[in-house]
């Protein structure tokens, strides 16, 4: 089962960072080893803003070791806080998490997660932040590095960051926090919780507007409440129920109004739109399936590239991964996994002008995995940066020369035969 952090709605919520630079750098991250968010919230103390750190890892993610009761996985947290500067440790936090299931199934499950946070009271300003998760039994080690900054709260009227929330856990005065941001529409809308504040007895309302941007900043969506306020704390969960999206990553913009109409507040939050039935490392359909050219033959890209609405790209897409599926069985793919993993990596490695999957190592890569050596010469007297990728298995090397000198390598021993089709 998940383990879930449950927020109550008579504690201090937490809301994801606001700050324009944290937004603009928001990626989508499907198969992150873990997922965090920044929250902004006023605090008690005069002169802080109490800070909430969430992270949440993947069962996927983690080793578990059998016990007498089943399974268990154990890893830590260590949170960092520094100046703007990066010299000076403000202030560290290290806490352990521990997950105990019964059913091995459960401990690969991409449905499961363990999420986990904590506080930090601290003064308006930007500040570093370091994260490392650390598997306790494999000893795998992954850090984050953000740059965040700790917002200063109107002391009259103001608004709290947005934290969005899963639907289906919205019950009994509880939310789950969507720390991946990974929104369904079709199958629960948009929903997210804020808080506002107000130290003015006499105002009795104020407005509020949702807009949801495209990543070009154009509305597609726009929507006026009027919200009844008291003095103090006012904790509210809004639901966007009749949004139209396409796949991909889009804004939520959250105004707040006085009674006078006066702008206040303005926050963004990023999130991203899946199609139900696609899977989640799939961020862009269209390009997912150029990025096929190694793997689908002419025919079948055409068919997928000629699909006359969304639902039929879709039914199409998936029915060719289902087919190249070793294990039906089971709920993962692991070609359509490989695949992409693959992809991804080319375009982590070997983007220059052109997306590293469009390159000839990337081809390479994607179409043979990862070579057994790779031999290197990018500073050979009277030559060219060259490098030379051997695959014992195939008993096959392969030269990449960069003729400009600018990381432009190309392959000078083409591919042949049925080697020029993806291989697992």
């Amino acid at each position: 089962m998940k383990s879930i952090i449950y927020l109550l709605f008579c504690f201090s919520f937490l809301v994801s960072a606001q700050d324009q630079n944290y937004e603009k750098n928001f990626k989508h991250s499907y198969d992150a080893f873990f997922h965090q968010d920044f929250l902004n919230f006023r605090s008690e103390k005069p002169g802080m803003t109490k800070v909430d750190v969430y992270i949440q890892v993947p069962y996927k993610s983690l080793q578990f070791i059998k016990t007498g009761q089943g399974f268990t996985a154990k890893y830590s947290v260590v949170v960092s806080v520094f100046d703007e500067s990066k010299d000076k440790l403000i202030v560290e936090k290290t806490w352990n998490e521990a997950i105990n299931v019964i059913d091995f199934a459960q401990t690969t499950s991409k449905l499961n997660y363990n999420v986990g946070f904590r506080s930090f009271e601290l003064k308006p300003g930007n500040y570093f932040f370091r994260t490392a998760v650390i598997d306790n039994d494999s000893k795998k080690e992954i850090k984050s590095e953000n740059n965040f900054r700790v917002r200063e709260f109107n002391p009259d009227l103001d608004i709290s960051d947005i934290l969005l929330v899963t639907r289906s856990e919205v019950k009994n005065n509880m939310v789950m926090p969507n720390i991946p941001r990974n929104i369904t529409l079709s199958v629960g809308g948009l929903q997210f919780f804020y808080e506002i504040y107000s130290s003015d007895s006499s105002q009795k309302n104020c407005t509020v507007d949702y807009e949801i941007l495209d990543k070009d900043s154009k509305v597609l969506y726009k929507k006026s409440v009027l919200k009844d306020i008291t003095f103090g704390k006012n904790q509210i969960v809004e639901s966007l129920d009749d949004l139209r999206l396409d796949l991909g990553t889009f804004i939520l913009r959250v105004t707040l109004k006085d009674e006078n109409f006066k702008t206040i507040t303005s926050l963004n939050k990023s999130f991203f739109s899946r199609w139900i039935g696609l899977p989640g490392s799939v961020t862009d359909i269209d390009k997912a399936i150029s990025q096929m050219v190694y793997i689908a033959t002419p025919d079948e890209l055409s068919k997928l590239k000629d699909s006359k609405t969304n639902e039929e790209k879709l039914k199409n897409f998936l029915e060719f991964w289902k087919k190249k599926d070793p294990s039906p069985n089971n709920e993962e793919n692991e070609v359509f996994n490989e695949y992409f993993r693959r992809v991804a990596f080319a375009n982590d490695n070997f983007s220059n002008y052109n997306e590293g999957w469009r390159t000839d190592r990337g081809m390479v890569y994607i179409i043979l995995g990862a070579p057994n050596n790779i031999d290197r010469h990018p500073f050979e007297y009277n030559s060219k940066p060259y490098e030379i990728w051997e695959y014992y298995e195939l008993n096959r090397s392969f030269i990449f020369l960069d003729q400009t000198g600018f990381g432009d390598y190309r392959l000078i021993t083409p591919l042949t035969g049925d080697l020029f089709r993806y291989r697992y």
